[in-house]
């Protein structure tokens, strides 16, 4: 139960001098003109979700990068993640913003592929997408959907540091149900979220020119190791499932677009 209190501090934190950052409350998600080559499935419709809401172990991740001898201000180095977002992901990764770009309230869809087990390439592949909840100069937050892997929240900032920028991204999530708890624990996916954020931080480096980036440090503490046996139901949400399910379905779809034409001519 929130208690009054937490409520004063939330509508204090979004006080109308930072109101235009946040993103204006939604139900469910709506994707509008999605991009070009971009699969949108499993988003539009769905809800947001925090923590709250996931099923497995709570863990905060944090990933962070000196940019020691960078000449911009963190402003610029915030703006050029921001217009670069999918072209600093690794290659399995396809993100698709807007065309209004990283901002409060926009959707950003995800078309991504997953190592079926340790030490195997990406071939599994996830199609979802985030919710852009909070966006100012130097840093954004993304909040993800019913199915997607994790239920949460990804931080991404630049800041000073002993004189130099530091570029960093903060996970605070749960995995979203007992599959997704089961490939993070034992098959990969929690390396692999690893993995991603290094090559961004480390993209982000070499976009921005930092002479002598530091090696990514790695940090996870485990918040609190219980499973939420009462979201084990949203295994019928699984993005990874329906998007299998999806993909199987292609021959089926091929054959009716071909029948189509032939009844148009």
């Amino acid at each position: 139960m929130v208690s009054e209190s937490t409520v004063e501090v939330v509508a204090e934190a979004k006080s109308p001098t930072d109101q235009d950052h946040w993103a204006q409350p939604v139900g469910k998600l709506q994707v509008i003109d999605a991009p070009s080559g971009a699969i949108n499935l499993n988003v539009d419709g769905s809800m947001v979700v925090s923590p709250l809401q996931g099923f497995g172990a709570l863990w905060q991740k944090t990933y962070r990068i000196h940019l020691t001898g960078v000449e911009l201000t963190a402003r610029q180095v915030m703006q050029t993640w921001k217009e670069r977002f999918p072209q600093l992901q690794p290659p399995e990764n396809r993100f698709y913003p807007p065309l209004t770009g990283i901002k409060p309230g926009a959707v950003v869809l995800i078309n991504g592929k997953v190592p079926p087990a340790p030490g195997l390439p990406s071939l599994l592949p996830v199609a979802g997408g985030v919710l852009v909840l909070y966006a100012d100069e130097t840093s954004f937050t993304v909040m993800t959907h019913e199915g997607f892997p994790e239920a949460g929240w990804n931080t991404f900032s630049v800041y000073e540091e002993a004189g130099h920028l530091v570029a960093q991204v903060q996970t605070l999530a749960r995995a979203a149900d007992p599959i997704y708890e089961l490939w993070f624990r034992y098959l990969g996916s929690s390396a692999q979220q690893d993995k991603t954020w290094t090559h961004v931080l480390a993209a982000l480096a070499s976009v921005v020119g930092a002479p002598d980036p530091t090696p990514v440090e790695v940090h996870r503490v485990c918040l609190d190791p219980q499973l939420q046996w009462r979201e084990a139901k949203n295994i019928w949400r699984n993005a990874g499932l329906w998007t299998m399910l999806y993909f199987m379905g292609e021959p089926v779809r091929w054959a009716e677009r071909q029948v189509k034409r032939r009844l148009l001519r």
